[in-house]
């Protein structure tokens, strides 16, 4: 009998721990709601990948500190974070004025990520960013009505275009309402206590690794350069290597967020260097007619001798200037081209409306990509 009532009052005493462990998990889930309004104030990710994976490690620890399995208790853990990040999303879901949800190509502290914060940090109603690994990835997201505004890297004034955004453009669907230019700052990041003669392997994304080649090829010509996906990925992989002799092309705010050290910061000319970005929507913004404007469009030539000449001529018989043209391989067709143009002008004025009339002759096909207000000084 005295088994029977032992047997009962542990499995009361069992029941308190399930109703404080439930009662912690609700103040748990009360905190991610207050973490989702902050950084939505803020425009921070709602996913944080290296708060997640700083967490796990501690978890770990004071799992084998208390004597339970540390692989098990994990496994808990990350079905509390997936909790976590669902009862955030549908906090900002249920919100009566729905924040702005901005997709850009990269990771917490890449440069789209940066520029993003810049953005929109502190707008009223808040802001919802999310990273995708590329720029296809966040115009389909785009498309798809998953966000509303896709913010995309698309020139640099030392390695140039972006192809996979202007590729990521091409299709139809979406719209430009913005271009926005930001001065970069490269650094060179490594492990604490590592230096410039350790060093056999940078990782960044090609345009970084483009943008800083002078820089390599002068002062570090036996590093082996390797291509990554973003900046800030790149980072977090020098970070979770762990080896003194492997550093990234990244930002000082990456620097920070992956515990790293800036090893060496003139990697560009002086002069500076520079990322224009656009911003990318599914309908297009009306514009004061007094705003200077570009127009931007995208547009397949007729395969016939000197289609481009004549095209390139009906915009100066029209007194048109064009302020960027850039060719892409027209996917499925062998040695033929699509055209992107940047005009100076709204598409509605005068002048570009007989452009884009003159301009259909020539054409097998050409899409309006957007109107939107010109940046024409460099900040900084």
């Amino acid at each position: 009998m005295s088994d029977v009532v032992d047997l009962q009052q542990l499995r009361v005493a069992i029941e308190q721990v399930d109703e404080d462990l439930l009662d912690a998990l609700r103040r748990r889930m009360d905190l991610a709601e207050d973490i989702a309004r902050s950084k939505l104030s803020t425009a921070s990710p709602i996913r944080d990948q290296r708060r997640e994976d700083l967490l796990l490690r501690r978890i770990r620890t004071a799992a084998m500190a208390r004597k339970l399995d540390p692989h098990e208790v994990e496994r808990l853990y990350r079905f509390i974070m997936e909790m976590s990040v669902a009862r955030q999303h549908a906090w900002v879901t249920g919100l009566e004025s729905t924040p702005l949800r901005v997709a850009y190509p990269g990771m917490e502290g890449s440069y789209s990520h940066l520029m993003a914060h810049k953005r929109y940090a502190g707008r009223q109603g808040g802001v919802f960013l999310s990273g995708f690994d590329t720029p296809r990835q966040a115009v389909d997201a785009l498309r798809q009505g998953e966000v509303d505004l896709a913010l995309l890297p698309i020139e640099n004034t030392t390695a140039g275009a972006m192809y996979e955004t202007y590729d990521a453009l091409a299709e139809e669907g979406v719209t430009l309402i913005a271009e926005l230019v930001d001065q970069v700052q490269h650094r060179l990041l490594g492990l604490p206590g590592a230096t410039l003669k350790t060093l056999h392997t940078v990782r960044s994304h090609p345009q970084a690794l483009i943008q800083c080649e002078a820089f390599f090829r002068e002062h570090l010509p036996h590093v082996r350069l390797l291509p990554d996906v973003d900046t800030g990925g790149a980072a977090q992989r020098v970070r979770e290597a762990n080896d003194p002799g492997i550093a990234a092309i990244a930002s000082d705010s990456a620097a920070q967020r992956f515990g790293l050290e800036v090893l060496a910061r003139e990697l560009q000319d002086r002069k500076g260097d520079f990322t224009r970005f656009v911003e990318v929507a599914r309908a297009p913004t009306p514009l004061p007619a007094d705003v200077p404007c570009k127009t931007s469009l995208v547009m397949v030539l007729e395969n016939k001798p000197g289609t481009l000449g004549k095209a390139l001529l009906a915009l100066a018989e029209r007194g048109v200037n064009l302020a960027r043209l850039e060719s892409r391989p027209l996917p499925g067709s062998p040695w033929a081209y699509r055209f992107f143009l940047d005009l100076e002008g709204h598409a509605a004025s005068a002048p570009i409306e007989a452009v884009l009339r003159d301009l259909q002759p020539y054409t097998q096909s050409m899409r309006l990509l957007g109107t939107y207000p010109r940046v024409d000084l460099l900040p900084g």
